[in-house]
């Protein structure tokens, strides 16, 4: 049963990855890393389909062994947190402690995203 829930999630990180390949506020990476956690736990052939995935599987495979996250893709990150908190803030007028509470949230991710390393090697 643990197996199949596994399995479900794993696919269906997969379809968000793939669709955030698309769309420029969903993010695509994350996904992918969660889908390979979960197919770790559930199918080899697709975690070994992710990891060796032409486009994706260096970022998934650096994120693994290093934690790193590329430097063009914490600018995207960044951006796209920037954005969706604009867009957020323009189309919903939120109280402003419910703005503040979002910005703090993306400003606690956006700086987890900036102290990762930014290649294959720590430090680098």
């Amino acid at each position: 049963m643990t197996r199949a829930l596994y399995l479900v999630l794993g696919l269906g990180f997969t379809g968000l990855g793939i669709a955030g390949a698309f769309l420029p506020l969903l993010p695509t990476t994350v996904f992918l890393i969660l889908a390979a956690g979960c197919f770790a736990r559930s199918s080899p052939r697709l975690e070994a389909w992710i990891l060796n995935h032409k486009q994706f599987g260096p970022l998934v495979r650096d994120w693994r062994a290093h934690g790193a996250i590329p430097r063009k893709a914490k600018v995207l990150a960044c951006t796209g947190m920037a954005g969706g908190f604009v867009i957020f803030f323009l189309s919903a007028h939120p109280a402003t402690w419910l703005a503040l509470a979002v910005a703090g949230v993306l400003g606690l991710c956006a700086a987890f995203v900036v102290s990762r390393p930014s290649g294959s090697r720590p430090g680098g």
